[in-house]
């Protein structure tokens, strides 16, 4: 696919290696415009600051997704910012709520201090190509086939650990915080399976440890919706919170 060598054309991490936060940022800044001039299209080019959850678009060029600048990150993003996950990721397909297909990459940036300072993403609408070839396999086969993959993504030229392409990965590209605090809160709670006003405490944990793993708590109004969405008080939900930790620390 195409994708793989647009992502070739972004910056390494190498390159701005030793720069703080800001200053990485802003070389970044400079480039999201013309990135996106320079690759196949439609495809979107976001900046992420790092830095500033949950607002972390700092700049964008395209209207994939529609999102604008001060747009929060991807559900995708903000777990991976949680578990402090700095891999990058080449070529992976995600789907919006339309049904266009979308092949993404992500690559982050440390700064001096090792920490996250920045993601820059492409997304490039494949739907297009996905049906063509659809057509063209129908079309020579004499039958029906399965959707087409995303080839396997070249080699990466980033420095720093990168993980394979994957099928299918589910990413939500919301609009607002409010937004993203929603389909997170809906999908912890979907997968209990329970509805929240027939929910046990045991149950209620294991929601709140559900959406600390994908990073919900690291948005500052995080405690007031989760405590909306459960039905309990913001206390009883620093509670929870309190409960987990005391229970992580005595694990092995």
């Amino acid at each position: 696919m195409e994708q793989a060598s647009n992502a070739s054309i972004l910056p390494s991490p190498a390159a701005l290696e030793g720069m703080d936060a800001e200053c990485i940022n802003r070389v970044l800044e400079l480039l999201v415009t013309p990135l996106q001039a320079a690759v196949l299209q439609p495809t979107e080019v976001v900046l992420h600051d790092l830095r500033r959850i949950p607002n972390t678009v700092r700049a964008i060029a395209g209207a994939v997704t529609g999102r604008r600048v001060g747009d929060p990150p991807t559900d995708k993003l903000l777990a991976r910012i949680a578990a402090g996950d700095l891999c990058h990721e080449v070529g992976y397909r995600s789907q919006l709520p339309d049904g266009r297909i979308l092949q993404s990459t992500t690559i982050v940036y440390t700064d001096d201090g090792d920490r996250p300072a920045a993601a820059l993403c492409l997304n490039t609408d494949v739907s297009a190509w996905v049906s063509v070839r659809s057509a063209m396999d129908q079309f020579a086969l004499g039958h029906d086939t399965r959707p087409m993959r995303p080839e396997p993504a070249m080699p990466s030229v980033y420095s720093g650990p990168a993980k394979p392409a994957a099928n299918h990965q589910s990413e939500s590209f919301p609009h607002s915080v409010e937004e993203l605090c929603g389909l997170l809160a809906d999908a912890a709670i979907a997968a209990i399976g329970v509805p929240v006003d027939q929910m046990r405490k045991e149950q209620k944990l294991r929601v709140v440890a559900d959406l600390e793993r994908r990073g919900f708590f690291l948005v500052k109004q995080a405690p007031e919706a989760a405590a909306a969405a459960l039905g309990v008080s913001r206390f009883t939900i620093y509670n929870y919170l309190n409960e987990l930790n005391e229970s992580g620390k005595e694990s092995p």
